[in-house]
């Protein structure tokens, strides 16, 4: 009797499969949610591929391929950060959270499956906009190994970072309905002056030193590595791609999210007692 019931106990990887399984039910089934992580890049890539796409800003760099660069770079983080701080806000302000801390799922097993989520639909996601630069904007892909091997460590890095910082976020917000008026600043801040809507080089020094401070302009030069001719790394702001200080600030930022989150995040609501 007793070899059978420890035999058929839920084991810790059957919890976190199971938990994904949930999470990526909500997902699809958040019309909010699907619109923001899927349609918003498309269209953002579609308006500024169709207006500026034409416009070099480079020699043999369209202004379409480098933003492909940054808006993959700027999905990636947004799904990790903002979607995911302000889905958890609202699990928390619906006592979801409670519920589920007062379940026998390991706190592990939910953080697992919360980050297989944000990997999985950030995979999708670039994906889709990949396919739309190159059908619609003639995009080149890399061809040979060490490119997508790049395009791998940075994407790892800068999904892990963006999503130990949602987590972290979603506790510095005190209800849901903060989350757009606290993160959705935060992210427009970065966008601007990390190189997805701009070329990099063209904001003001200032700001390109505040924003060297954030993953999101090392994840976009990142993806520009990737995306964009290795002519175009003389152009960059220090006339190379940076790769070991894209790693070193990422993998930094992947310790500061553990840190803040592991400090701060909370299963009960801020009202309760």
């Amino acid at each position: 009797m007793t070899a059978t019931t420890a035999s058929s106990a839920p084991t810790w990887g059957s919890m976190a499969r199971a938990r994904l399984g949930v999470e990526l039910r909500e997902f699809t089934r958040s019309r909010e949610t699907m619109v923001f992580v899927f349609l918003f890049p498309m269209m953002l890539l579609l308006l500024f591929g169709s207006v500026f796409g034409g416009e070099e800003v480079a020699p043999g760099v369209t202004f379409a391929q480098y933003f492909l660069a940054g808006i993959v770079a700027s999905g990636v983080f947004n799904t990790g950060f903002q979607s995911l701080a302000m889905g958890i806000a609202i699990d928390r302000d619906q006592d979801m959270l409670k519920r589920i801390h007062g379940t026998p799922l390991p706190a592990t097993a939910y953080f697992a499956a919360k980050s297989a989520q944000v990997l999985i639909v950030s995979v999708v996601q670039v994906a889709v906009l990949v396919a739309i630069g190159v059908l619609l904007y003639d995009v080149s892909l890399p061809a040979d190994a060490a490119h997508w091997w790049t395009f791998v460590w940075v994407f790892v890095l800068g999904t892990t970072a963006a999503t130990t910082l949602g987590i972290a976020a979603s506790s510095l917000l005190r209800n849901a309905k903060a989350g757009s008026a606290v993160i959705t600043p935060i992210v427009l801040f970065l966008q601007f002056t990390s190189g997805v809507f701009l070329v990099y080089t063209q904001i003001p020094v200032f700001l390109q030193h505040v924003a060297e401070i954030f993953p999101l302009k090392w994840l976009a030069q990142g993806m520009r590595s990737v995306f964009l001719p290795e002519s175009f790394a003389a152009a960059e702001a220090r006339g190379s791609w940076e790769h070991p200080a894209t790693a070193i600030v990422l993998a930094l930022w992947i310790v500061v999210g553990l840190l803040l989150a592991v400090r701060t995040f909370r299963w009960t609501r801020h009202d309760d007692n």
